[in-house]
């Protein structure tokens, strides 16, 4: 695995997040394309929970806490149970952030660990380097899910005029 490539796709990835939200008003951030898809708020908060409680927290319990059960997460019933929509972007966006800064901190600092290292929980076998891998994959779902966001939203600031002269979507 190299490390330092995926250490800087974290990094990168943290600030194309930025990139994609500049420019979105709150009103913006709450549309939702259809009832089903996420608005750049909700991932936005999702990004937020994610870093937090998911990602780095279950890295570090593979490499450090090898017996410890992992804390049980639910990130879709999070999107309701905990208002995504109802939020605030700029703050949301600065907690992502400060998230991820902390993160980027501790992976830095971490000695030498085991990306082989093996955990088994009732719904399988991870190993580390697995767990960090996807977290920066993570990263780019989400990137591609706020690039068709912006799209959208792009296209209905455009409107009443076509855009197709731009090519397909």
């Amino acid at each position: 695995m190299q490390f330092e490539n995926l250490y800087q796709e974290l990094v990168n990835g943290a600030e194309i997040i930025r990139t994609l939200i500049k420019g979105v008003t709150q009103t913006e951030a709450r549309f939702k394309p259809d009832p089903e898809t996420w608005s750049i708020l909700e991932v936005v908060c999702h990004l937020y929970d994610e870093e937090r409680e998911d990602f780095r927290e279950h890295l570090d319990a593979i490499l450090s806490r090898p017996t410890d059960p992992w804390k049980e997460i639910d990130p879709q019933a999070w999107v309701t149970a905990r208002g995504y929509n109802d939020r605030n972007l700029a703050e949301m966006l600065e907690n992502f952030l400060a998230e991820r800064k902390k993160s980027l901190t501790w992976l830095k600092g971490m000695a030498s660990p085991d990306w082989e290292f093996e955990y088994t929980n009732p719904f399988g076998s991870m190993k580390a380097g697995e767990m960090f891998a996807a977290w920066v994959v993570h990263d780019n779902l989400h990137i591609r899910q706020l690039v068709e966001l912006r799209q959208a939203r792009i296209v209905k600031l455009a409107e009443p005029f076509d855009v197709g002269y731009a090519g397909e979507w």
